[in-house]
């Protein structure tokens, strides 16, 4: 059954939730509590929150203070500016000074789809995991969103986590019995043949495409790299021995991103055919997340186009 609450709305409700029994947790918002989902959180603990305007560079230092004072920050805000404004003091403030920050790019991707190219973020997995002492996290769905955010309530260190805006089928049947585990990917299908790998909003899309190359006798494995940055790097190389030809799929430009990352891992120690599908070298058309994923090919049957050339059926 499809989902009806965005990824974003499940940070804001796990928040509220472990700042009953912590009281260090504090949310910070860049004119974007209604876009993040956060104004509940704002109203239960307004002195926890605080409201910065559209000050992106000015968000990321306040953040950095905030840790530097034994606080919890997350910071939520739309990627396409957290990631491009803010980049040097996320580099410096955060990353370089070894602080506890969050950075929650919400409306990641192609989520602003509509307004086009300046409000699109197809570039900040590059720049995010270029930055030394920066994890950079995607979560899949509603239920890894959860355990992500309550991981990382405890987890000591700079992290970028990207999210969408709507609403993703899940991925997962609930959050029983799941440990969501930074830097270590899920197999979410076994398989021989080729191996596809994921994450974020992108993972839905490769079930879909396992099943239907299944339904021609191709056998897919179904990594979820919900962690770009510690890369499981393990999980790549098992993949490369085992299946002999990987596809990499993202919201994210083809420069830089988890394809990218897949590839520098597999030339490296274990070569084999890796194709990547992703947004190319251009500015992203216009339009619904739907319809600028149709556009690109980031959809189960080119997944599976892609799959049966490969393997020359």
């Amino acid at each position: 059954m499809a989902n009806t609450i965005p990824n974003r709305q499940v940070l804001c409700e796990t928040l509220l939730e472990l700042s009953k029994e912590d009281r260090d947790i504090m949310v910070l918002a860049s004119d974007s509590r209604g876009s993040a989902a956060m104004a509940p959180f704002a109203k239960a603990y307004p002195e926890r929150f605080v409201e910065v305007g559209i000050a992106e560079q000015n968000i990321v230092g306040i953040s950095a203070g905030l840790a530097h004072s034994g606080k919890k920050p997350f910071v939520t805000s739309p990627a396409c500016f957290l990631s491009m404004r803010s980049i040097e003091q996320i580099k410096v403030d955060v990353a370089y000074s070894g602080t506890n920050v969050k950075l929650i790019g919400i409306s990641g991707g192609v989520s602003y789809g509509a307004l086009g190219m300046s409000h699109h973020s197809v570039q900040d997995i590059a720049v995010a995991r270029a930055i030394p002492g920066l994890a950079v996290i995607l979560p899949a769905d509603r239920h890894e969103t959860k355990r992500m955010t309550e991981a990382l309530v405890n987890h000591e260190g700079g992290v970028y986590v990207r999210i969408g805006r709507n609403p993703v089928e899940d991925v997962y049947d609930s959050d029983d019995n799941y440990e969501f585990v930074i830097g270590k990917a899920v197999t979410l299908r076994l398989g021989t043949d080729v191996t596809i790998i994921a994450a974020g909003e992108t993972v839905r899309v490769a079930l879909d495409a396992e099943a239907a190359l299944r339904e021609v006798g191709i056998s897919a494995r179904v990594l979820n790299m919900h962690t770009i940055k510690p890369l499981d790097e393990e999980a790549i190389l098992r993949a490369a021995r085992e299946t002999g030809k990987i596809i990499t799929v993202e919201e994210h430009s083809v420069h830089g991103g988890l394809g990218a990352a897949v590839a520098e891992v597999v030339v490296q120690h274990h070569p084999v055919p890796v194709r990547i599908l992703g947004i190319p070298d251009e500015p992203a058309i216009a339009g619904k997340s739907s319809e600028v994923f149709a556009h690109y090919g980031i959809s189960a049957a080119n997944i599976k186009r892609i799959a049966r050339e490969m393997l020359g059926r």
